[in-house]
């Protein structure tokens, strides 16, 4: 393969201390968390903007052009690996996780002042279309660098639960966070209200990302592992370009390999978790006031599973552990969804939504730490950001497609059903592939 300086193993290197891996651990887990609360914030949302921006007289429509809007973020996701994965790989991981955090929030908080098409007509949506894109760049700068520091900061052993903590963890709590802003603006604008100052307000508080983000990075040092490549290149050993490197003949196969699993676990996310919110209102008719409490808890059961798996491929390995959660995920996520579709009891629809979110998660739990694994120090952030925002830009399109082939919302279970089973029968190949990892950090 491509000749590259960091070919010691990192485990044979200085570590960090204790108070370094504390504040990278609490960095990235609420870096990734505050990323995924504004993203989450579109989810809840989905339905009131689809009638404000994107209206139709066909519910699912709606709710798909919002979806759709939604892959347009995904879409540009791979873009701001490529500008945020060089500069981390490069500059270092601080400072490139504090520029696209701050900026995914304030580019969130912008669409709260962002017209509807009664007020500008077709301008609208346009508006709303051309933010989302430039809040894609910055999402794909978040996950190049909020990984890279907290695996890289950790012992060999927590590794895999690191990665389960950052992907499925921070996305849990970014999750709850959303879901309890969705609690307070559903009680603040009741009904009616909602759809004029509360889907406002939901966006607006995207500028707590940019806030907190300031305080959390303050007192953030480097990883061992990129200091330890700063010394290296400080003792002239080459630099290379990240991305270049990627797509040369010796990386561009394990980057295709690993979207097997990105894709699939990516797709498996969206239609669980990422689904969840619409499903409760379009398909249960659940009350803001009730969604918003089951929404909760299902982020908090996302947080239990992100960990205990990502702990599992610690102890078993990454390979083990993506077969066994893609069997459970292929079985199980069809019988949820058709289950909770034909009841109305709260409590067992809760029970089938905090195991959908259980599973959903399951599936990503130790996607980043294999990434990170795949690649040694020089092109870790760029390979596992691009492998990773690729993944999800493609995997990111399938709520789209499942709200257009429902055709309508006593359609949409069977529609989740069979899109999750095709779907994840490409994550059990992406499985089967791909190569034992663990240990193999560089």
């Amino acid at each position: 393969m491509t000749t590259i300086a960091n070919s010691t193993n990192i485990d044979e290197r200085p570590s960090a201390g204790t108070r370094q891996t504390r504040n990278a651990i609490i960095a990235s887990v609420l870096g990734w968390s505050l990323d995924l609360f504004d993203l989450f914030i579109l989810l809840y949302v989905a339905p009131v903007v689809g009638a404000l921006f994107f209206p139709s007289s066909v519910p699912t429509l709606s709710l798909a052009a919002v979806y759709a809007s939604f892959a347009v973020t995904l879409l540009m996701r791979p873009f701001g690996s490529a500008i945020f994965g060089h500069y981390a790989d490069v500059h270092g991981r601080k400072s490139a996780m504090f520029i696209a955090i701050v900026g995914v929030g304030i580019s969130t908080a912008a669409f709260g002042v962002l017209p509807t098409i009664g007020q500008a007509g077709y301008v609208a949506p346009i508006l709303f279309l051309i933010l989302r894109l430039i809040q894609g760049i910055f999402v794909g700068g978040v996950v190049v660098s909020t990984h890279t520091i907290g695996t890289e900061s950790v012992s060999p052993e927590r590794r895999g639960a690191m990665s389960g903590l950052i992907g499925g963890g921070g996305a849990g709590i970014g999750a709850l966070l959303a879901s309890f802003v969705f609690l307070i603006t559903s009680s603040v604008f009741p009904g009616e209200a909602f759809a004029v100052w509360g889907w406002r307000c939901m966006f607006f508080s995207g500028l707590l990302s940019s806030l907190l983000g300031w305080f959390i990075f303050a007192n953030l040092e480097e990883s061992p592992f990129f200091r330890q490549l700063q010394k290296q290149k400080a003792a002239g050993s080459k630099t290379v370009a990240p991305v270049k490197v990627l797509f040369s003949d010796d990386w561009r196969n394990v980057l295709l390999v690993n979207l097997l699993i990105t894709f699939g676990g990516g797709a498996g996310y969206y239609i669980t978790s990422g689904y969840l919110p619409s499903f409760l209102k379009v398909v249960n008719n659940v009350p803001n006031s009730v969604s918003s409490l089951i929404l909760m808890g299902a982020s908090v059961t996302a947080l239990i599973s992100s960990i205990l798996v990502g702990a599992l491929s610690d102890a078993i390995g990454r390979k083990k552990t993506f077969l066994l959660a893609g069997g459970c995920m292929i079985v199980l996520i069809p019988i949820c969804y058709l289950g909770m579709a034909a009841t109305t009891d709260i409590a067992t629809i809760t029970m089938y939504a905090l195991a959908i979110a259980f599973l959903g998660n399951a599936g990503l739990a130790p996607a980043l730490i294999f990434l990170n694994e795949r690649f040694p120090t020089e092109i870790r952030a760029s390979g596992t950001g691009l492998s990773w925002n690729i993944g999800f830009a493609l995997g990111g399109m399938m709520p789209t497609f499942v709200s257009l082939a429902a055709g309508g919302p006593a359609q949409i279970p069977m529609s989740l059903s069979v899109f999750a089973v095709g779907i994840l029968a490409i994550y059990l190949v992406g499985a089967s592939v791909i190569p034992e990892t663990k240990g193999n950090f560089r």
